[in-house]
C-alpha cells in the first residue's frame, strides 16, 4: 500500500523542515510513502524554500540537508499554486496529483503528530473503513490545552453537521482526514478555504461510505504562533453544512 500525505502550506517557513522530517520518519512498515506539498502562494519565504528544494530535486539530487534535517527528496512532490486560494483549493490540487492508494491531510504547523498515521490506517487496511477521521476529543492521553472558544465552536459545528448527516462524529473539523484514494478523487471539492471540512463530511455522508473515528493527540497553537482560522470561517462552515446537506 502507498500512503500519500497531502500537505497544504501557506506561510509556514519556521516549521517546514521539522514537519517534513517528522513525516518521512513515520514507520509504515512495508507500506510506501509519498509527501505531496502544495504551496498556496506563500509570502514569508516558504515558497522560495520549497522552490529551492524542487530545483535541487529536479537536478537529480536524492537528498538535502539543512537545519540538522536530512530530507529524502525522492519522497516529495512539490506543487505551486499560481495565486493564494486557500486550504481547500490546495487540497483539491494535492488530491488530484497524489498517486497513493490512501490519502491523508497533514497541516504543516506541528499541531498533529504524523506517527498517528498508523492508527488512522488500521481500519482501512482491515477493510472496515473507507474514510477515517482522527478525533482530538476521543483522546484519553495528555494534550495541550487550547482555546475554550474553539472547543465550543467545534462542538457546535460538529453537532450541526451530525444533525444533517446523521453521523455521530466528535470532531468534524479535524485536520486528520484519511481517505481511500478512489473516493476522495471522485468527490468534487468546491470550497477553497476551511469550508472543505463540512463540505467533504456532507458529501461522504451522501455517498454512504464507511467512516471511522480514531483518537489522536493534539498540540494546538495560538494565533501568535500562526493559527489562521477565524470567526468568518466559522460562519462559512455553518453555511457549508446547510448548503451541502440540503441543496446539493
Amino acid at each position: 500500500m502507498k500512503l500519500s500525505v497531502v500537505v497544504p502550506v501557506y506561510n509556514e517557513k519556521n516549521t517546514l523542515f521539522e514537519i517534513f522530517d517528522w513525516i518521512q520518519k513515520v514507520n509504515l512498515g512495508e507500506d510506501q510513502l509519498e509527501i505531496v506539498v502544495v504551496d498556496d502562494c506563500s509570502t514569508d519565504g516558504t515558497r522560495e524554500v520549497l522552490q529551492n528544494l524542487h530545483t535541487i530535486q529536479q537536478a537529480g539530487e536524492k537528498s538535502f540537508q539543512a537545519n540538522q534535517v536530512k530530507l529524502d527528496l525522492g519522497l516529495f512532490l512539490f506543487i505551486f499554486q499560481n495565486e493564494n486560494q486557500g486550504k481547500g483549493a490546495a487540497l483539491r490540487r494535492g488530491f488530484q496529483e497524489a498517486t497513493g492508494d490512501v490519502i491523508v491531510v497533514q497541516d504543516a504547523d506541528l499541531e498533529y503528530d504524523p506517527n498517528e498515521y498508523v492508527t488512522l490506517l488500521a481500519p482501512i487496511k482491515a477493510g472496515e473503513a473507507d474514510v477515517v477521521y482522527g478525533s482530538r476529543f476521543l483522546n484519553v492521553g495528555s494534550h495541550r490545552v487550547h482555546y475554550f472558544s474553539h472547543y465550543l465552536a467545534n462542538h457546535f459545528l460538529t453537532t450541526l453537521s451530525n444533525l444533517f448527516t446523521n453521523y455521530h462524529l466528535t470532531d468534524m473539523e479535524t485536520c486528520y482526514k484519511m481517505f481511500r484514494a478512489e473516493i476522495i478523487k471522485a468527490i468534487p471539492i468546491e470550497q477553497n478555504r476551511f469550508g472543505f471540512e463540512p463540505e467533504i463530511t456532507a458529501k461522504i455522508a451522501k455517498g454512504k461510505w464507511r467512516i471511522y473515528e480514531v483518537p489522536i493527540s493534539y498540540n494546538g497553537r495560538t494565533y501568535g504562533e500562526g493559527k489562521k482560522i477565524g470567526f468568518k470561517d466559522g460562519l462559512n462552515a455553518i453555511w457549508c453544512i446547510l448548503r451541502y446537506s440540503l441543496f446539493s
